[in-house]
């Protein structure tokens, strides 16, 4: 099966082309063409993303990319395919998508792709609806199915794949599946007890660690994207005596939730009214980084004693944390030597349409196929809903 991948969720475009082979648990991955465009220089001076520009910044960026991605796979064929009135519609408020859409359309033949993979939530909602739409708009112009993906649902996957951004594989998971999902915008334990089934064990009752991690950068006046920057300076610290503490929130609650406010708080609080040399900004980030990865194991380890599970799999854009795989990978080596440890490879951590691929794939396994002018995005969509 050629899927073709769309994901619009956040400060990311992306389109990818892949091709799947074998089923649920035992599958094969050829990533055909993958474009992908960031729009940190856009948000940086807003310390964060803005909606409104990350909604234009998509429709500017959908058609280009579409045809790379094309074009990298091969599939960028001579020819014309109509964008009817009815697939029109999709795009009515996004004038010059419409035309640019249009104007590939007139050029090209419909590519040789079984199914259009799509996110429609959560993430920003203005975001989200370009992607969908657009989406729609082609598998009604193209006549090819439509699956929704779960943006979550590809984080979590993405974190059971071995390979690299050329070919890879998801086999040999044992079942249960405990998922770690740890984001800008998630902080959740699910229970995957069979494939694409679902159960929330805890989520954040506040910030999420990603936005925790982007607040106390700005607080310590460290560039954006700060998730990034502040393990960075983090790491200058490891191997020396932290000379101050912070709070591990709900550390020890009776329950798998987490809260992060408070901590991001207590970072307010230590900096408020001092001039930081770089070594003491280095001492708090490492500080911080420390609180909140334990507190995320603490929680993953009390999940893995209650659910039983055989895997681990750490998901979303903070994976790429290298104090939280290192640290992950110790304790599992002393405490759980019989549960599997699961990280996304390199490129797979971050928003991007190769993931959206995967779930689509399964997804269009069981024909989980909607009508064009059906989908419709959700800023707030849970996966264990």
């Amino acid at each position: 099966m050629k899927i073709l991948a769309i994901e619009t969720s956040c400060d990311e475009t992306a389109i990818t082309i892949l091709e799947a082979t074998g089923g649920e648990g035992d599958a094969t991955f050829r990533i055909r063409g993958n474009a992908l465009l960031s729009q940190i220089d856009i948000h940086k001076e807003y310390g964060g993303v803005f909606p409104a520009l990350a909604k234009r910044a998509h429709a500017i960026n959908l058609t280009p990319l579409l045809t790379a991605a094309l074009k990298d796979a091969d599939m960028l064929n001579e020819g014309s395919v109509s964008l009817s009135p009815d697939a029109a519609t999709f795009l009515a408020r996004e004038y010059e998508l419409a035309e640019e859409l249009k104007a590939f359309l007139s050029a090209h033949a419909t590519p040789d792709i079984d199914v259009i993979a799509v996110t429609y939530g959560p993430g920003l909602e203005p975001a989200l609806w370009v992607g969908v739409n657009f989406a729609q708009a082609l598998a009604r112009a193209w006549n090819k199915p439509l699956v929704p993906v779960d943006h979550m649902e590809g984080h979590l996957l993405a974190s059971l794949v071995e390979g690299d951004l050329k070919e890879f594989t998801l086999r040999g998971v044992d079942l249960p599946v405990l998922s770690l999902l740890v984001s800008g915008g998630h902080t959740e334990l699910i229970q995957m007890p069979s494939w694409l089934s679902y159960t929330l064990l805890g989520s954040t009752r506040d910030d999420a660690v990603g936005e925790a991690f982007d607040k106390v950068a700005r607080i310590l006046g460290l560039p954006y994207p700060g998730g990034p920057e502040v393990s960075k300076l983090a790491e200058r610290m490891r191997g020396t005596p932290s000379t101050v503490t912070l709070p591990r929130p709900m550390i020890t609650s009776d329950d798998l939730d987490f809260s992060y406010s408070g901590l991001k708080t207590a970072v307010l609080y230590m900096v408020k009214g001092r001039e930081l040399s770089e070594d003491e900004k280095a001492t708090i980030a490492r500080e911080f980084e420390d609180a909140a990865i334990d507190v995320l194991w603490a929680k993953s380890s009390r999940a893995l004693q209650e659910s039983g599970a055989k895997t681990l799999a750490v998901g979303g854009g903070v994976s790429a944390n290298t104090h939280l795989r290192r640290f992950f990978a110790e304790k599992i080596a002393h405490e759980y030597p019989e549960v599997t440890l699961r990280f996304p490879p390199t490129g797979f951590t971050g928003d991007n349409a190769i993931m959206i691929g995967v779930a689509g794939y399964f997804r269009a396994l069981r024909k989980e196929f909607a009508e064009p002018g059906t989908v419709r995005a959700s800023g707030t969509l849970a996966l264990h809903q």
